[in-house]
């Protein structure tokens, strides 16, 4: 990134729309995941192949600081290893990027279906009564001021009562009622997430959920029509999302991740935390076998120099005792978020598991048996020039990002493309409502 770049306003935190500043003047579109143990960037061509699939032509990451639990804690540090992660991308895709469209992480995701209805007078239905009913079915339910509204998306409209119309436009009727679902988060986070980015010299098209973009990325087309679940399992939150009819119908996310498995692997062999990451990637597993009493690993103390003295091994059963609860722990609180929201059922039976933890050896079968449904491992299958390191389900989040920022629907016509000028505030969208219908 070069040092003449201008600093930027901070972007308005209202970031629910990705407008046209997505795209720069080179046609490069640049998404960028900042999450608990890495920050990730990878930059693609605003073109596609026959299939829809955007081209990586920029791939930057590292390990992220300054970042707890999907929550900025330490702005300066987060900037620099933004920065370095955004450089790395723009030096590999020759050119530098304005924007980016960034991923919402964090335990305080929340998700509601609302529905609204407006009467048409059997015209034929147009844009303007689109963004009517929806704009009508934001303002009826309105954000609390330390919440922030994330996505509004669509999941079904009805027409005199028919419902399953997925594109009403130039259709004809007398009332036509949409169904929404509400994504929120914290004001706070997401403030400072685009504070953070905006100290960095880039500007916020968009921010997208990132349970949402993992399901984006992971799911094939048959799996978002008839129901899946997507569990997100990042280094300091677990992301939610679950997808029926080709939309997600509900997102939430917890404040846990493989970082806590790291964590209890530290404190129950009394090791540093690398070492910890250490023995739970090479070693480590969500299930037993009777062969782990028999397999040493070797944990240096906390300490102790690694050179001096006899080794310290621990059996590779102790290990995948200790990993385990915690693995079991969150899967059940998985299963718990699901039931107590009533969409433990909507999905189906099948259960896609991404993110850096879902690569423990042993854990898709733990979540089967723990939730109860049909698990595969889902690795980001939307976006064409990943390199091999980068395609895996740790980077699930920022390929989704990029398949969002890319969608062609008619949604993205006539909700995320609009021009930045437009009125965002609620009192806004009332005057154009009311210019647009009087």
């Amino acid at each position: 990134m070069t040092a003449t770049r201008p600093f930027p306003e901070e972007p308005d935190a209202d970031m629910n729309h990705i407008s046209t500043r997505a795209r720069t003047r080179n046609g490069l579109i640049a998404a960028l995941d900042v999450g608990t143990t890495k920050v990730a960037c990878l930059i693609a061509r605003a073109e596609t192949d026959a299939e829809g699939r955007p081209r990586v032509v920029g791939i930057g990451h590292q390990l992220s600081r300054g970042v707890k639990a999907g929550t900025i804690v330490d702005r300066d540090t987060a900037e620099q290893a933004i920065r370095a992660t955004v450089a790395a991308a723009e030096q590999m895709a020759g050119e530098n990027v304005e924007a980016v469209v960034a991923s919402l992480s964090g335990g305080g995701l929340e998700s509601r279906l609302v529905g609204h209805e407006v009467t048409l007078g059997g015209h034929e239905i147009g844009e303007p009564d689109l963004r009517r009913v929806l704009d009508l079915a934001r303002l009826r339910n309105e954000t609390p001021t330390d919440r922030h509204l994330i996505h509004a998306l669509p999941i079904g409209y009805s027409l005199d009562g028919n419902r399953g119309i997925r594109d009403p436009r130039g259709m004809y009727g007398q009332t036509l009622g949409v169904n929404l679902n509400l994504v929120r988060g914290g004001s706070g986070p997401m403030r400072n997430l685009v504070a953070c980015i905006a100290g960095s010299h880039l500007d916020v098209a968009a921010t997208v959920a990132a349970p949402y973009a993992a399901g984006l990325a992971t799911l094939v087309e048959d799996e978002r029509e008839l129901g899946a679940t997507v569990v997100d399992m990042g280094g300091g939150t677990t992301g939610i999302s679950v997808f029926l009819d080709g939309e997600m119908v509900f997102a939430a996310g917890l404040p846990v991740g493989g970082g806590h498995v790291t964590s209890d692997v530290a404190r129950g062999l009394s090791t540093s935390l690398a070492e910890a990451e250490r023995a739970k990637v090479l070693h480590g597993s969500a299930i037993a076998s009777p062969a782990d009493e028999r397999e040493s690993v070797h944990i240096p103390l906390i300490g102790e120099d690694d050179d001096g003295g006899d080794p310290h091994q621990v059996p590779r059963g102790e290990l995948i005792a200790i990993m385990r609860p915690r693995l079991e722990e969150t899967l059940e609180m998985v299963r718990d978020t699901l039931e107590g929201a009533g969409f433990d059922r909507v999905g189906g039976r099948r259960l896609v598991l991404t993110g850096g933890a879902a690569q423990v050896p042993g854990l898709r079968d733990l979540a089967a048996l723990i939730l109860d449904k049909q698990v595969r491992i889902g690795r980001p299958n939307r976006v064409k020039g990943l390199a091999d390191a980068v395609s895996g389900p740790a980077f699930a989040v920022c390929a989704g990002l990029l398949q969002h920022a890319f969608a062609k629907d008619y949604l993205a016509e006539i909700l995320d493309l609009r021009p930045t000028n437009e009125p965002t505030s609620t009192l806004g969208r009332v005057g154009r409502w009311l210019r647009e219908n009087f």
